[in-house]
């Protein structure tokens, strides 16, 4: 078999080995737990790696002074100790063994530079070694009765060479599995003095054999330590309070992660504004003069990287601000020459002394406290304005106003109003004395009746107000008829034998029960009361005359 079928025929075999190996790897992948927040592959960056490892060994040299090639040996181990200076950079010793060849072995020992690149999920090596090799010559016979034998048919020689490099899958943070290792390696030794041809007689071979070859390598890798560079250290710092007033002190805190307990850290501080006090985590800060200002922090514990950090903290020093107030007046309204409390409340938003003092538009007032009086005497009437005034110790001020008004003089009392004029009762007749006709004036009301003229004579813007009246029996029979005939004969009377008005006559039944027409004179401007009074309509009335009274 030549070079280029061996060399295919062991390409096929990695390819089917890392087709078998692949789906174990792919479904491992789900169960791995890479932090996200590390950069890629740092948490597989381990500081001692060690390789158990089975080997495939495919020879492509033979004893080149005798011409007896090597066969390939498929069953074999390689076993490797890697420590890493950083995270890429190590040293590996090795050890391989192919002990059980077809008459043939090998073993080697070797040790040399290893470079890799961890992600997330896998990672590539690469290394190169150097060592000596313990080689077997060519299809030895070693006690078999078939072979060859050598001089020294096991036999150290050197310098034995490895190079190559592969992929490993990470499970876990402490295993992975190595699915791939191709080494191009190389072994030189010498088997002895070599006399031609005497193999034929069976006598020990010598010669030099240089064995290249293709070396492929699959199994796990077990990871220790740790070379995950530190944590770098972090800074934060807050003011408190944040806000202040001017002359106010500031703490500020700062607050670092990650340091070393082994060193000692070293702080220091630098402000835009008023001098900072202290040089520990914590210090204070004052300033007198209103804004917004920064302090700076940084903190180390070394010159490397990550060794130190900085933080920056804000605060404002704000003006003091003015005071506030109001103004009352009790009473807001007063007399000529009458007083009125002032009252001020003011307030200093920073507790600051405060004075007062007020003003006013009419009037006087004075005073220093948070109450006063204001006197308008001399004052003319209407509204008079107070100013009450506060300043604190730093100059602020504020006012505020109260009106006060001032009445006027009140008018002299107007003159006694004239007495309304009011309705008189004259006098009443009586109709009990003819039962036969118990409507007519009769002879005996002529007196009343004189009277009631001259009365009307007498007051001639006046009206006269007539009241009829009938007793319970007539009412029964009459419903009131009874009643408004005796005020209308009465009316007539007046009107046809006294020569009265007959339009300053008004005629009304009323509700007592008698046989009776009251008379009551009502002036001009006075009211009848016309309680229980029912107005008389003498278009419906027959009045029934009668003869001049003798």
């Amino acid at each position: 078999m030549n070079k280029i079928e061996k060399l295919t025929r062991f390409l096929v075999r990695v390819a089917l080995a890392g087709a078998c190996v692949m789906p174990l790897a792919t479904l491992s992948l789900p169960a791995q737990s890479a932090p996200a927040a590390t950069s890629s592959g740092a948490v597989y960056n381990s500081r001692f790696d060690f390789a158990t490892l089975y080997s495939y060994f495919q020879a492509h040299g033979a004893d080149t002074d005798v011409g007896i090639s090597y066969n390939d040996i498929r069953l074999g181990e390689y076993a490797s100790g890697s420590y890493y200076f950083n995270r890429h950079l190590g040293l590996e010793a090795a050890f391989e063994s192919h002990p059980d060849g077809n008459n043939d072995g090998l073993y080697d020992i070797q040790a040399g530079p290893i470079i890799r690149d961890n992600m997330n999920h896998f990672s590539l090596f690469a290394h190169g070694l150097i060592g000596m090799g313990d080689l077997a010559g060519p299809n030895t016979r070693g006690g078999f009765p078939v072979g060859y034998t050598y001089h020294n048919y096991w036999t150290w020689g050197g310098p034995s060479l490895t190079a190559g490099g592969g992929l490993d899958i990470n499970l876990v943070r402490a295993v992975s599995l190595r699915l791939m290792q191709i080494d191009y390696t190389y072994n030189n030794v010498d088997f002895g003095p070599y006399l031609p041809f005497t193999y034929i007689n069976r006598n020990p071979l010598g010669g030099r054999a240089h064995l290249p070859g293709l070396q492929a390598s699959a199994g796990l890798v077990w990871h220790a330590g740790s070379i995950t560079p530190p944590v770098p250290v972090t800074y934060s710092c807050s003011a408190n309070p944040a806000t202040v007033f001017p002359g106010e002190p500031i703490t500020v805190t700062g607050t670092a992660m990650n340091l070393n307990p082994k060193r000692t850290a070293t702080y220091s501080w630098t402000s835009s504004g008023g001098a900072v006090n202290g040089s520990s985590s914590t210090v204070t800060v004052s300033n007198k003069t209103p804004g917004s200002y920064t302090v700076n922090g940084h903190v180390t514990e070394g010159s490397r990287a990550g060794q130190s950090a900085d933080c920056t903290a804000s605060y404002t020093v704000q003006d003091f601000a003015p005071p506030t107030i109001a103004c009352s007046a009790d009473p807001s309204t007063v007399n000529p020459g009458g007083n009125s409390t002032i009252t001020a409340s003011a307030v200093s938003p920073q507790n600051r002394p405060i004075t007062y003092s007020y003003n006013a538009t009419a009037g006087s007032i004075s005073g220093v406290t948070a109450s006063t009086t204001l006197s308008t005497v001399g004052a003319a009437a209407g509204p008079i304005t107070v100013t009450c005034n506060v300043v604190d110790d730093t100059g602020k001020q504020a006012t505020a106003t109260t009106t006060v008004s001032v009445l006027a003089p009140p008018p002299p009392p107007p003159p006694p109003a004239a007495a309304l004029p009011t309705t008189s009762s004259l006098c009443s007749t009586s109709f009990e004395r003819d039962k036969a006709r118990p409507v007519r004036v009769d002879n005996e009301a002529k007196a009343c009746l004189d009277d009631v003229t001259m009365s009307l004579q007498q007051n001639p813007n006046a009206k006269l107000a007539l009241v009829g009246t009938e007793d319970a029996k007539e009412a029964r029979r009459s419903k009131g008829k009874v009643a408004a005939e005796r005020a209308a004969n009465t009316k007539d009377y007046l009107v046809t034998d006294k020569g009265i008005d007959a339009s300053r006559i008004v005629l009304y039944t009323g509700t007592a029960d008698s046989e009776t027409v009251t008379t009551t004179l009502v002036p001009l401007g006075a009211t009848l009361d016309p309680t229980g009074l029912t107005p008389v309509d003498e278009s419906k009335i027959k009045v029934q005359g009668r003869k001049p009274i003798q």
